[in-house]
């Protein structure tokens, strides 16, 4: 590992969005962001001395904060290897898209007092995944795609649902990478992602709601079907 590495010049960047009196919650943050925009990929070491010296904090800080990422299942520790991204299997994604069914779905049905602010935020992430896909941005496309599914969970309202979701959105960021050809993964769901979106404005929750367990089984089907490949043996992986 050198500091010549990507994600060390990523974090870097990042170096201004801290302060001395930064939390090893903050330092959690920035890397948790980071992995929800893709840029920190399945299998990345994190070396304690470089990622330290990119984001100028302490050892302790920053040993904290992969503790806190470890728990969230983000990150791994292996024993006399070091701190690595996760790798999610096919039986973790299937257990992340149960859990979204429950809290996603159970959002959307009770959007009826949403209020027009928590709708708009819905169109908003949809807008600009469209935009990204004008541009060709697939990788900010998948970026826009996690905050249409967490301003669906906001619809319900709760602190503890939104927090749940940031964690499960991050967990699910690594699942994508899973994907050789993100374009063709990303793009069908802009579609679907504005119907959802039309439904919900409409008041046709009851619609809404059938089309984005419609929409969670498709995309299960293939992230679990691309991991089964993979482990398997097939090589169907783009890391």
């Amino acid at each position: 590992m050198t500091a010549t590495d990507p994600w060390v010049d990523l974090l870097a960047g990042d170096r201004a969005l801290l302060d001395r009196t930064s939390t090893a919650e903050r330092v959690a943050d920035v890397l948790r962001q980071r992995i929800v925009e893709g840029l920190l990929r399945p299998g990345t070491r994190l070396s304690e001395e470089s990622a330290g010296r990119a984001l100028a904090v302490s050892r302790n800080t920053l040993r904290e904060a992969f503790r806190l990422l470890v728990h969230e299942r983000l990150l791994v520790h292996e024993f006399h290897r070091g701190v690595f991204v996760r790798v999610l299997t096919a039986d973790d994604v299937a257990d992340l898209y149960r859990i979204r069914r429950m809290l996603e779905t159970a959002a959307l049905r009770g959007a009826g007092d949403a209020g027009a602010a928590r709708i708009a935020a819905v169109d908003a992430a949809v807008t600009a995944g469209e935009r990204a896909a004008a541009e060709r941005r697939w990788l900010d496309v998948g970026t826009a795609n996690m905050r249409f599914h967490q301003a669906i969970a906001g619809l319900a309202g709760s602190q503890r649902v939104d927090e749940i979701m940031r964690q499960l959105l991050a967990e699910l960021r690594l699942a994508f990478h899973v994907m050789a050809r993100p374009e063709e993964f990303h793009a069908p769901y802009l579609d679907r992602n504005r119907e959802i979106t039309g439904l919900l404005t409409r008041g046709a929750l009851a619609e809404a709601e059938r089309r984005l367990e419609e929409y969670l089984d498709v995309a299960e089907a293939q992230l679990v079907g691309a991991f089964r490949r993979l482990e398997a043996g097939e090589g169907q992986t783009a890391r």
